[in-house]
């Protein structure tokens, strides 16, 4: 479904160059739930962002169901993450003047759904990680992990092919990053396909694959 050739991002000018990814090939296939994972500075984060394509390879491509993305023109990129793609981040980035089910909804309409089409879509969404008592609260209402769940069920309520989350539970303690890694394990189970950045072998662990990363390079590449 995805994959990356000879992948090189680079930081810097000639001066102060710093090579980040080194001539990377990775392969993901569909409904592969993939946790990579390795020291600070790795690159794990880098390679995430460019899988994902919210940045740009200094050289090399990404290719997603056999097309280089690449060489997309910036629209039809842009175009092609929103519909085609779905992000979680460490931070939840909701909005806190809106609902859960305002929160999950709001992109949808953004994209021209209809109203009713996105509620539906938001609620299912929100059902799907275990939160459909708390549509109408507000993210002050809700726990640091419950806000996550909010940020996992707005990345799949339109039905993205492919799940990036970059350190999804950092910011959670044991008790709260359980549900989300739960989850995740349930939409993998439905055949979603994830990737997802940790740092955290624990949680690693409940992905079905584990790419290790030092200094820009894969050192291990297994599955478990």
């Amino acid at each position: 479904m995805i994959r990356s050739e000879n992948l090189v991002k680079k930081y810097g000018n000639a001066d102060l160059e710093l090579t980040v990814l080194k001539n990377l090939n990775i392969q993901i296939e569909k409904g592969e739930f993939v946790a990579i994972i390795g020291p600070s500075g790795a690159g794990k984060s880098t390679l995430l962002y460019q899988l994902s394509l919210l940045d740009v390879p200094t050289s090399g491509g990404i290719y997603i169901n056999g097309k280089n993305m690449s060489v997309l023109p910036e629209k039809e990129k842009t175009e092609f993450r929103l519909r085609e793609l779905g992000y979680v981040f460490q931070d939840y980035a909701l909005l806190p003047e809106l609902t859960a089910l305002e929160n999950v909804a709001l992109p949808m309409l953004m994209q021209g759904l209809s109203y009713s089409d996105a509620v539906l879509k938001a609620k299912v969404a929100l059902s799907t990680v275990g939160l459909s008592e708390k549509l109408g609260n507000l993210p002050s209402q809700l726990s640091g992990g419950q806000q996550q769940r909010v940020s996992i069920a707005r990345a799949i309520a339109h039905g993205p092919h492919i799940l990036f989350a970059d350190e999804p539970t950092a910011n959670l303690d044991s008790i709260s990053a359980e549900p989300v890694m739960e989850a995740f394990s349930e939409l993998h189970k439905s055949g979603q396909t994830i990737i997802m950045v940790t740092h955290e072998v624990e949680y690693a662990s409940k992905a079905g694959r584990i790419i290790t990363l030092k200094d820009g390079l894969v050192v291990s590449d297994k599955k478990i």
